[in-house]
């Protein structure tokens, strides 16, 4: 007998290519994460919905390459399984959150007759408790949405995405086993999400956030109107034209580039910051001197003149208002440490887009990060270099997603700085300055280039000795 509650909806259709189908209109083409029996169903769905599965090499190879495809496409879903599959990731999601990166986590769990009979299931901790990992991830997300009624499940879903969007945070989806296949209301596809971004209530240096929060074209337009000299900190590289007449150089506080440039922005009259994070590694350990009175920061949700704060006043509307080697739009993934400090003295060509990982700094994450930010340009159809900076510790920690990059096709270039004691090849099997044995698979496969560069003992970047030394007396402060 069929089901009346399904007879009555409009163009019913199944949860999981609803949510797949919402994750394809609003920009994702690829999905990273790593199958479990809990996930093994909505899996099925991906292909027809128009998304590409990438099998990653484990789950927090996964979180890195969805934080890192995000950055180029704006979204990007991960989906892992309940419990060992999401632990293994969180340390990823958590890196994206800390970062501002909208990344949708989607867990295959246990269904909803399992969860409410408590029964002791494996990847359980034994005990009855299908919500302590969710709990665990409610802390690094923007928006919780655990599917659970058919009636309510589109509305969970599109709220959870528009969130992600707007707020550029990740969000945290559950998909138990027995919603996979449930039936809800398609008709509802018919009208897409609304990601418009609240209007402000008044008419009212760029950082990270502007990136993030996608005020990259209001930026330029106030450049080219503007005779403002524009500056940008370390997690903000890359946001504007570094060739533009008004720019002025790499805003660091006492690891400024060129020198002169941190007293050219503490002697301003006026400073405003676009989205500024003013961390330890974004600050050269908090080595900043400029006065809050002679400042107006914008953000992406309040914005602050002097010491006056405005709420759900953004950046955006406020805006609307008012290195050799590289090529024009090519995109830089620097690694957290010599990497990502040395890549402050270069000077961007135009569109440029570089990305780094300066307030979560978890080691490794770049390789990843690599691996989508490569995926996502060629989901895009554009035609741009994508260009790793790494050391051999952090490469060692994530080397697996090159399995990745060679299996679908991407042909980064890294650079890997070694230290003097390793004297072996990495990668055997990629092109690289010290040897000329290649894997016959890999380099018939895609053009993977990989240079190692051994640098001398204590060759280090002068801002990252300049960070050292003022973190070291940051973290020998007491009370």
């Amino acid at each position: 007998m069929a089901d009346i509650r399904v007879q009555s909806l409009q163009q019913p259709v199944d949860v999981s290519e609803y949510l797949f189908r919402r994750l394809h209109e609003i920009g994702d083409r690829s999905v990273h994460g790593v199958p479990g029996d809990y996930n093994l169903v909505a899996l099925d769905y991906l292909s027809d919905c128009g998304l590409q599965w990438v099998g990653s090499v484990n789950e927090l190879n996964a979180a890195y390459a969805a934080d890192g495809y995000a950055r180029v496409n704006r979204i990007e879903a991960l989906i892992t399984t309940f419990g060992v599959g999401e632990l293994s990731a969180i340390n990823g999601v958590a890196g994206a959150f800390s970062e501002h990166i909208p990344v949708v986590h989607i867990v295959g769990c246990p269904s909803t007759a399992s969860k409410r009979n408590c029964m002791l299931l494996h990847h359980t901790l034994g005990n009855g408790d299908f919500n302590v990992f969710a709990n665990m991830s409610a802390q690094i997300s923007y928006a919780m949405a655990k599917l659970s009624s058919p009636s309510e499940i589109a509305d969970q879903i599109d709220h959870a995405l528009r969130q992600c969007w707007i707020q550029s945070r990740p969000v945290y989806i559950t998909l138990p086993t027995d919603m996979v296949q449930a039936k809800i209301k398609g008709s509802r596809l018919k009208q897409p999400i609304d990601l418009a971004a609240p209007a402000n209530d008044p008419e009212k240096e760029v950082d990270a956030c502007a990136i993030r929060h996608r005020v990259l074209p209001e930026v330029h337009s106030l450049m080219d109107k503007s005779s403002l000299t524009m500056f940008v900190t370390p997690m903000g590289e890359g946001a504007i034209d570094e060739i533009h007449g008004n720019f002025g150089g790499g805003y660091a506080e006492a690891g400024s580039h060129p020198l002169e440039v941190k007293d050219r922005v503490e002697s301003s009259d006026l400073i405003i910051t676009i989205g500024a994070l003013k961390s330890d590694f974004n600050t050269t350990g908090f080595s900043y001197r400029t006065l809050q009175l002679k400042s107006i920061d914008l953000h992406s949700d309040h914005c602050v003149v002097r010491y006056s704060t405005y709420p759900e006043v953004s950046m955006k509307g406020v805006l609307q208002k008012l290195s050799e080697f590289l090529k024009d739009d090519d995109i830089v993934v620097t690694e957290t440490g010599t990497a990502n400090f040395g890549i402050w003295d270069t000077k961007f060509s135009k569109r440029v887009t570089a990305f780094s990982q300066i307030l979560w700094g978890s080691i490794g994450w770049s390789v990843g990060a690599c691996q989508g930010a490569a995926l996502a340009a060629m989901d895009n159809g554009a035609d741009r270099r994508i260009i790793l900076f790494v050391g051999d510790g952090s490469f060692q920690l994530t080397a697996q997603e090159v399995s990745t990059m060679i299996r679908h096709g991407l042909s980064p270039t890294m650079y890997v700085s070694c230290a003097p004691i390793h004297r072996k090849s990495l990668l055997v099997g990629c092109r690289d300055v010290n040897s000329a044995t290649f894997l016959s698979y890999a380099t018939k496969a895609l053009p993977l280039r990989d240079f190692e560069l051994y640098m001398p003992k204590k060759d280090a970047p002068r801002a990252l000795m300049m960070t050292a030394e003022a973190s070291a007396k940051t973290n020998a402060q007491t009370e």
